[in-house]
């Protein structure tokens, strides 16, 4: 059986009208059809001789006798394959560059990026950003609040912010609170979280006697989980909504939205079906196998590095008769946007 790249010239110019011809209308695609939309530069009979070709080779299925053809995902890869998307002009850049500068912290950054890939898209907005194995303590911040509260701030030197309400058994006030945080920015600013855990850690186990003031009331705090900070990839979702357009019954969008409430789900099928090089984009037609509610859908993506050496992915999920060139030409910009901003 010939492959995508077999495919003679006229039947793939035939095979990507059809697909086209789909995404606009959802219908079943006549050879009248797709002959209106080549120009008529092909007679009637010989789209219907190509698109009984494309059917055996699996491109086409025909859902009733006398209906028109509908393609399958093999022929959406084939039209995606084909796609020439223009690059991103220098002031649609320079545009998105300016919203990201907006946002004070990366993970700031991030989430505006999901709220961009839909507000560009339609679709759904996706992004993950994954934490270094090792984050270097850039400053900690300490903040009192009521009812015997603390609010921890730990940010890295990637600028990945991380905030904390520690509950602790005893007022802190905040002249306190500013010492041990100037005690622990001075001596652990640029030691990796571990590590200052295990020098606290050891610090506090020695001899009682030789605590002063400062480090019995760290030992509260630390008992009570300072530094015990959560770093698992944060992932952003926007546009939940714009999937009800689907036209699926409520049970099948019911699944569709169950599948996707757990980012742990979200981060397999972005380590599943993008596996795409640094800056490539990478595009799977249909999320099938084992998530069945999802077949109907399409993610487009770009795994990016940031100036801070953070790595992330973002990636626009959609109906599998979405406009492509359009989602990916957004996925472009956003993603060479996001990692051009320091």
């Amino acid at each position: 059986m010939r492959t995508v790249k077999d495919l003679e010239a006229r039947h793939k110019a035939i095979l990507h009208a059809t697909v086209r011809s789909y995404i606009e209308t959802g219908e079943p695609i006549s050879s009248r059809t797709v002959a209106k939309r080549l120009n008529h530069r092909l007679s009637a009979a010989t789209i219907r001789n190509a698109m009984a070709d494309l059917e055996d080779q699996g491109y086409l299925a025909q859902p009733h006798a006398s209906a028109g053809r509908i393609p399958t995902g093999k022929a959406f890869q084939s039209y995606v394959q084909s796609l020439q998307v223009r690059r991103p002009l220098l002031s649609e850049l320079d545009r998105l560059r300016h919203e990201f500068a907006l946002a004070g912290s990366v993970e700031e950054r991030v989430q505006k990026s999901s709220y961009l890939l839909q507000r560009m898209t339609g679709g759904l907005g996706i992004a993950a950003a994954f934490p270094t194995q090792e984050q270097t303590l850039d400053q900690i911040d300490l903040l009192a609040l009521s009812d015997h509260r603390v609010l921890m701030v730990v940010v890295t030197q990637d600028q990945v912010v991380r905030n904390r309400i520690i509950h602790v058994g005893e007022p802190l006030s905040q002249e306190e609170l500013n010492s041990i945080r100037n005690y622990l920015n001075w001596n652990f600013r640029g030691w990796s979280l571990p590590l200052v855990q295990q020098e606290v850690e050891r610090r506090l186990s020695a001899d009682s006697a030789a605590y002063g003031e400062l480090l019995s009331k760290l030992r509260v705090l630390y008992d009570h989980g300072l530094l015990d900070v959560d770093f698992n990839p944060a992932v952003h979702i926007e546009g939940a909504p714009n999937l009800v357009d689907l036209q699926l019954t409520r049970e099948r969008m019911r699944d569709i939205l169950r599948a996707l409430e757990e980012k742990k789900r979200i981060l397999l099928l972005l380590d599943r079906f993008l596996q795409p090089e640094e800056g490539q984009v990478g595009i799977q037609v249909g999320l099938a196998d084992d998530q069945l509610s999802l077949r109907e859908l399409s993610l487009i993506g770009i795994a990016i590095r940031m100036p801070n050496g953070l790595a992330g992915k973002i990636a626009v999920l959609g109906p599998i008769r979405m406009d492509y060139e359009r989602a990916i030409s957004a996925v472009q910009q956003v993603g060479r946007a996001l990692q051009s901003v320091s």
